[in-house]
């Protein structure tokens, strides 16, 4: 029997919970008068998150600091004036891809995403610089004029723009990588689902540091592994020691976060039914954090047939008593019972056949789960060779006539196994320091395996880089993420095979298990109705390029106190001259919260360009002298947003009728203007 509390919820605590969620970085550890250890909130970095100016203190406690943090708090906040530009001519299938490349500083291209991609991203893969003394780290200055800003963002030197070489002979050498970290790293937990997972790779320069600023940005709590990736079997000249690997650093943004098993294709599978081979696994939930007090709805009883056994030795079950039945409930434990995996629901939908009775050998019984793959609980030291750094040279070797490009780049496969970890199959992936974009082609290959339907943000700064052929780095990994696509497409085509059920008297032979397993995907994620028949697909191999620059809008539409009246003659349009009505329309999706990926049509209305986005969810229209006619024809579309330039209308009665309009034919369209 449940006690009772007797007493009052303790609000502080759960006030301190609150700000825990909206801000990890700020709740702390300390002792209490009885020595036990109690949450703490660090008000002046709260005070800090809350404030556009740096906010002095300096009181004793468990955290780590170093010069320079609450500048790097003060520019993750810090607003931009900036925009996304659509680049169709260095895009792929731009008008049906879902992928994204992106060209900029990560820091301002994370901060434009941050509102649209809030709480979106399932999964983030970077490889930032190292600090080994050798590499460049990002110099982020955010109290520059709009020239500046301009300068910075499209103007790079031979230093790499924005980025300077990080000596260690810096006196600030860790403060200025941990500060480039700390406010990306801030941004990024925000665009990560409840569920999302963040993968880091590093060397041992900075995994120290890296674990604590982890540690602060998305609580210590959801630290899920610290692997040890074999990269360099030769090893690397640090010192005394040969360094033969690297880390890749797991948080999740939710300690409760489940991340997948892996399946070991080269096991056999002991058991096979109609459908084909499985193994079994025990469907109680074995998370101690879970209960029937915290999950009822996990909780609910099972009862066994002993006397209806199939070939593989399984028991017929159900959820309702029968005469003759054994009931089971989960296990017991110090009156807190545990619970099941699968809600009731689900389970009564997957009685006897993809869950099932299994007879223990102390005699007692268990449900199980039939899995179609045999999955194993990924290990914390990977040392497959197709993981090491020349392998990821090799792939870059072959696809570019033997020439790498870039330094050490990460090996598709071991991207490809972090993916199967911390993504699903329409998972949106990001990678914001996407060098190589080994990235993207590790979601083509997947994708092309399972017939996921991945998306990809990558962003990367355009260094320039001394070649013949490209100018900068940015140019070099387009073209390897076109060269990977191609590349895929021509292996699906040129091996389409159709996949036949044979005989299960075949069924040892690999053949019939690589077919068979395929088949069984396709049919527990409802691409078949059966088994009979499948045919490999081409992934979106495609992406739509974006560039950073400055905000299309005039800086007068920023900072109308600036402007006097000797420049009103040129201020008649608040757009700058030089943009694109489509660049218009990215700016907007960005400031609306609308997917960059999202389907895009250019409709012609009365001889006006009209960007219908999302099948009537934003309809824009940003050319000038617009009639009642074409005002009336959009509104008959009936967008739930509608979006025109300030001065486009024809005339001033078309104006004042313009509301009208919409009234009549559209009410509950919001409307505005640039």
């Amino acid at each position: 029997m449940d006690k009772l509390k007797m007493q009052s919820e303790n609000l502080v605590n759960e006030h301190i919970e609150k700000i825990a969620q909206l801000f990890p970085n700020c709740v702390t550890e300390a002792k209490d008068e009885s020595g036990k250890i109690v949450k703490l909130v660090d008000f002046d970095l709260l005070k800090q998150e809350l404030s556009n100016e740096i906010v002095e203190g300096n009181d004793e406690r468990y955290t780590l600091n170093w010069a320079g943090k609450k500048q790097a708090i003060l520019t993750a906040n810090a607003p931009i004036n900036a925009t996304l530009r659509p680049c169709r001519e260095e895009s792929v299938d731009f008008d049906n891809t879902k992928n994204l490349y992106i060209e900029g500083d990560n820091l301002d291209v994370l901060k434009l995403l941050r509102e649209t991609y809030l709480g979106k991203v399932k999964m983030i893969y970077i490889d930032p610089p190292y600090n080994t003394g050798n590499d460049f780290v990002y110099e982020d200055n955010f109290a520059s004029s709009t020239e500046e800003y301009l300068q910075n963002s499209r103007s790079y030197d031979e230093q790499g723009n924005r980025m300077f070489q990080n000596n260690d002979s810096n006196g600030r050498f860790h403060s200025d990588w941990l500060s480039m970290m700390y406010s990306r790293l801030k941004l990024a937990r925000d665009l990560l689902t409840e569920d999302g997972v963040i993968f880091i790779s590093i060397d041992d320069n900075e995994i120290e540091n890296l674990r604590k600023i982890c540690d602060e940005i998305f609580g210590s709590n959801n630290f899920a592994a610290q692997i040890t990736v074999k990269c360099n079997p030769g090893g690397r000249d640090y010192g005394a020691f040969a360094v033969v690997h690297d880390y890749l650093l797991v948080y999740t943004k939710n300690k409760e976060t489940e991340l997948n098993m892996i399946e070991e294709v080269d096991k056999e599978f002991p058991y096979f039914d109609e459908i084909g081979g499985f193994s079994l696994m025990e469907l109680r939930n074995r998370n101690i954090k879970f209960n029937n007090l915290n999950r009822p709805n996990l909780y609910y009883p099972f009862y066994i047939n002993p006397s209806n056994i199939d070939s593989n030795g399984l028991y017929e079950i159900d959820v309702k008593f029968h005469e003759g039945w054994i009931e089971l409930f989960p296990q017991e434990s110090q009156g807190i019972k545990t619970v099941w995996r699968w809600g009731k629901e689900k389970a009564v939908l997957n009685l006897n056949k993809e869950i099932k009775g299994k007879k223990k050998q102390d005699g007692g019984f268990q449900i199980v789960q039939k899995y179609r793959s045999i999955l194993k609980r990924e290990r914390t030291i990977w040392d497959n060779t197709n993981y090491r750094n020349e392998a990821g040279s090799l792939e870059l070797k072959e696809l570019f006539e033997g020439k790498k490009y870039f330094d050490y780049p990460k090996s598709i496969e071991m991207i490809t196994n972090a993916l199967k970890i911390g993504s699903n199959r329409d998972s949106i992936i990001m990678d914001f320091f996407s060098g190589s974009a080994s990235t993207a082609h590790a979601i083509f290959k997947l994708n092309a395996e399972d017939s996921g339907n991945r998306k990809f943000i990558l962003i990367q700064l355009p260094e320039q880089i001394e070649d013949d052929k490209y100018f900068n780095l940015c140019e070099v990994a387009k073209e390897r993420i076109l060269r990977a696509g191609k590349k895929i497409k021509e292996d699906i085509e040129s091996s389409k095979i159709v996949f036949q059920e044979k005989d299960k008297r075949d069924s040892q032979s690999s053949e019939f298990k690589n077919a068979m397993q395929i088949a069984i995907d396709n049919v527990k994620n409802n691409r078949l109705d059966s088994i009979y028949l499948e045919e490999k697909k081409v992934p979106d191999i495609g992406f739509r390029v974006l560039k950073l620059d400055s905000s299309c809008m005039k800086d007068v539409y920023y900072s109308p106190e600036e402007i006097n009246q000797s420049l009103l003659a040129g201020l008649e349009d608040n757009i700058k001259e030089d943009r694109t009505p489509e660049d218009l329309l990215f700016q907007v999706m960005l400031d609306m919260g609308v997917m960059l990926s999202s389907e895009i049509k250019t409709l012609d209305i009365k001889g006006k360009k009209v960007f219908n986005v999302n099948d009537g969810n934003l309809v824009c229209c940003f050319d000038k002298n617009l009639t009642e006619t074409t005002v009336t024809e959009i509104a008959k579309m009936q967008p739930l947003y509608a979006v025109f330039r300030d001065s486009s209308m024809a005339s001033d009665t078309v104006n004042v009728n313009f509301d009208q309009i919409f009234e009549t034919y559209s009410p509950t369209t919001i409307r505005k203007v640039l």
